[in-house]
């Protein structure tokens, strides 16, 4: 504690909200504390932070708060005094409750909760250490791509679902329901009637236009188009159904206009991070998935004492519950949900591209294990591959790690060698 007062001059818990936050501070060395409210505008916390900077001489100030970033983080940071202690909402919850059975709260107690905690117990606190403004940005990059293929997929569905109420036979010629051909075939033909109308040579114009050059394709699309009858010629049903497809095509191509502009920055960025090499080349990976394990594992190698450190920061690993006699492993709850996520899913399409990874889901499917479960145990193992190469900065080579398993006499490669082709 002595070491921590002499370097801070002063120590404060926040409990942040969107309009407003409830600051408790306490001066190294006194006994009592300041509560204080600020309001979230930038024109405030400026003035505030001056005041602090002139108070205390521009030395630095703990500041202890359930978040690692976001608008008040960032407006934190606009000051080089503070040093910021996150701490994870969970945590600073249970520690309340220690002391609050009744399970009250109240925002002002909060803050000066997160200040206990900050002055109590500073070595179970680390700081926030900022990345790269690449790495930063390559971060809220990823995720706001995956916002808005999930967007996108809500409303390819919403799309799906009025078509096919009148217009069921366009989701048989177009496999993809997210792609230019069919957003600007349903665009100029939105009803069977109106794509029947059309001469055959329109018709194969616009394939052409769309990159849609195989013969038998488009002969087979254009006889569909020609002998298919209409589902319903109720005008209750297909009047509205045209008015909501009008609706939904420009977001649809809006998304799709989206999602490319944050592929070639995402494409960008990555091209000024040397660590990308690593997952550049891994097998299924591809640009997207190489960038979001890229964002997963970030700069900071000293971040995470081991490969076991990482499972369980990212939720791969599972959880072990003992109590007297009885133990039991489970999902583990408590993780950041879009890292797991990247993980299952690259794992998934990794199997197909990696010998060892596809012997591995094959001899635990054989074992009678689901899907899932086999994908989140390689997900498991191809992270302390991972761990590894990025640590030791050397990108993954197959053909060594294949050898290694040879070594090593891997029941992988027995089961491999046995199993019919």
């Amino acid at each position: 504690m002595q070491e921590e007062a002499s370097e801070f001059a002063a120590f404060i818990g926040v409990d942040w909200a969107d309009r407003k936050h409830d600051v408790c501070l306490q001066v190294a060395g006194a006994e009592t504390f300041e509560l204080s409210i600020i309001e979230h505008r930038p024109t405030i916390i400026d003035a505030w932070a001056r005041a602090l900077r002139e108070r205390f001489g521009g030395r630095p100030i703990a500041v202890c708060l359930e978040l690692s970033q976001g608008p008040i983080v960032s407006a934190l940071l606009e000051h080089d005094f503070f040093v910021i202690f996150p701490v994870n909402p969970s945590t600073l919850a249970k520690y309340r409750r220690a002391f609050t059975p009744s399970r009250a709260k109240d925002d002002p107690t909060d803050a000066a909760i997160a200040l206990e905690l900050l002055r109590r117990h500073p070595e179970k606190l680390a700081r926030l250490r900022r990345e790269s403004p690449n790495m930063r940005a390559l971060r809220r990059l990823v995720e706001a791509r995956r916002d808005l293929v999930q967007d996108r997929v809500r409303l390819t569905n919403r799309l799906t679902y009025t078509l096919k109420a009148y217009f069921p036979q366009v989701l048989d010629w177009f496999r993809d329901k997210e792609t230019d051909v069919f957003v600007s075939f349903v665009e100029r033909w939105p009803s069977l009637l109106d794509a029947q109308r059309a001469r055959r040579e329109t018709l194969v114009d616009f394939f052409n236009a769309h990159s849609v050059r195989r013969a038998a394709v488009i002969d087979r699309r254009i006889h569909a188009i020609k002998t298919e009858k209409p589902l319903t010629s109720d005008a209750a049903v297909i009047e509205p159904g045209l008015l909501v497809v009008a609706a939904l095509l420009p977001q649809l191509r809006a998304l799709n206009t989206g999602i490319s502009s944050l592929d070639d920055e995402i494409a960008a960025r990555c091209a000024e991070l040397p660590d990308f090499r690593l997952f550049d080349d891994l097998p299924g990976a591809g640009p997207v998935f190489a960038s979001r394990l890229l964002a997963a594992f970030g700069e900071q190698r000293d971040r995470f004492a081991d490969a076991g450190a990482f499972q369980r920061y990212v939720g791969i690993a599972p959880v072990t519950e003992r109590s007297g006699n009885k133990s039991w492993v489970h999902w583990r709850w408590s993780c950041p949900t879009f890292l797991r996520q990247t993980f299952v899913e690259w794992v998934a399409s990794s199997i197909p591209h990696s010998f060892w990874a596809r012997a591995f889901y094959e001899s635990h499917k054989a074992k009678g294990a689901s899907h899932n479960a086999t994908v989140r145990a390689l997900a498991f193992k191809w992270i302390r591959i991972l761990f590894r190469c990025w640590q030791d900065r050397t990108p993954y080579d197959e053909s060594r790690y294949l050898s290694a398993l040879q070594k090593r006499q891997s029941p992988l490669l027995k089961f491999a060698a046995l199993a019919p082709s």
